[in-house]
């Protein structure tokens, strides 16, 4: 029920790309037009901005009652988006919707730190963040489908149906907060509860690193059409290609949950990292040996473990950030989405503007955003690396 709550968030990312040029036809806009970019662009500030709101609601009145409230807004949102009769009215309907999505998302999160502690919480958060990792990536296909039967607004109209059905079965989730960890809903309050997230070393450190390593995967996303399409010159297998790689991912987050209890997830996120810098350095050492452009197949495979090797590392990551956050779980994980969804989101459009006919900037990147992740874990760990969680 929970992954499907964050599929919910997830699937108003991407899902409507396909749509594209419906919508430029639609609003009257030129065929190479960018102003369609910002239904995405206002989606991840409504996400992103609304997660500091939502948290201090889920530690006052509940995680069932912010969950409540985000699909409402949710799917005003998104019927709003689907019934938008100009580009300007879209763009409001589209933050709408990505402020209801924060909702569910933060409340997902919170009820996985109240029921689970430990490597319990790791394998549970490896499903449900598998959706969040996997489900964009997917989502445009889904698009696509619908695009064969249906106008450019039922891609939206989907979502307010997605939403319908998974509210009606998230109303038997028990209440989770416990009584005693309801916090006041004034300024002081909310003022404490942020500063034991960010005071705390271990979170701070690990929401910093989760952020880095968003940036990288946030850039593949954006650009990897336009590497494999006009870098390669393969625009035709873009869609295999994609796909392969999202298939390879879901097998890591789900070869994660079933042996992060065996190593532990703090062994998991450490040797993982360690694994993502060498292969990310070897792909760039290769990148530039080739002139930026080397064999399609065996690097594309590379490529494929290195975002393995992420989709392993994001939902651990995520759990040993909220491991110390029990009793302020909505806040902690109000702050972590915001910090890493809008940080990495920026972080990976740094990498965007460098691409351009070679793989460089985007292998440069991982490697970088890699590095630096090790370094804020080693920090928040104080050198003490490959230690169990509890």
């Amino acid at each position: 029920m929970l992954a499907m709550i964050m599929a919910t968030t997830a699937l108003g990312i991407d899902l409507m790309l396909p749509a594209f040029g419906e919508i430029r036809e639609a609003f009257g806009l030129s065929e190479d037009s960018t102003a369609v970019a910002g239904i995405v662009t206002f989606y991840f500030i409504g996400l992103a901005a609304s997660q500091v709101v939502w948290g201090p609601l889920a530690d006052r009145f509940g995680r069932k009652a912010v969950l409540r409230s985000g699909f409402v807004l949710y799917v005003i949102g998104a019927l709003a988006s689907a019934l938008a009769p100009s580009l300007g009215v879209l763009y409001a309907a589209r933050l709408v919707m990505g402020f209801g999505a924060a909702g569910p998302r933060v409340m997902a999160t919170a009820v996985i730190r109240d029921i689970f502690e430990g490597d319990a919480m790791a394998r549970a958060m490896s499903l449900v963040m598998a959706v969040f990792v996997l489900v964009p990536v997917v989502a445009p296909s889904i698009g696509a489908g619908i695009l064969l039967f249906a106008s450019w607004r039922w891609v939206f109209g989907f979502c307010v149906i997605f939403a319908a059905v998974v509210f009606l079965w998230s109303v038997r989730l028990p209440e989770t907060l416990k009584p005693e960890h309801r916090m006041e809903l004034r300024f002081g309050a909310i003022r404490d509860a942020t500063k034991v997230v960010l005071s705390n070393r271990q979170t701070l450190g690990y929401t910093l690193a989760i952020t880095v390593m968003f940036g990288a995967f946030s850039s593949y996303l954006a650009s990897s059409e336009l590497i494999i399409g006009g870098v390669f010159g393969r625009p035709e297998i873009f869609p295999i290609v994609f796909g392969a790689v999202a298939a390879a991912m879901g097998v890591a987050q789900l070869t994660n949950a079933r042996i992060v209890g065996r190593f532990g997830v703090r062994r998991m996120v450490h040797g993982a990292m360690f694994g993502f810098v060498g292969i990310a350095l070897v792909l760039t050492l290769w990148a530039v040996g080739a002139d930026g452009v080397p064999a399609f197949w065996s690097y594309m495979a590379m490529f494929g473990v290195l975002l393995a090797l992420y989709a392993v590392l994001y939902p651990n990551i995520n759990t040993i950030a909220m491991d110390p956050m029990g009793r302020v779980a909505g806040m902690a994980s109000a702050v972590i989405g915001l910090v890493s969804i809008a940080g990495g989101a920026a972080l990976g459009s740094i990498t965007d503007r460098l691409i351009d006919t070679t793989v460089t900037p985007m292998a440069a990147g991982f490697l970088g955003y890699g590095a630096l992740g090790v370094l804020l874990i080693v920090w928040a760990e104080r050198g003490k690396l490959f230690r169990p969680l509890r």
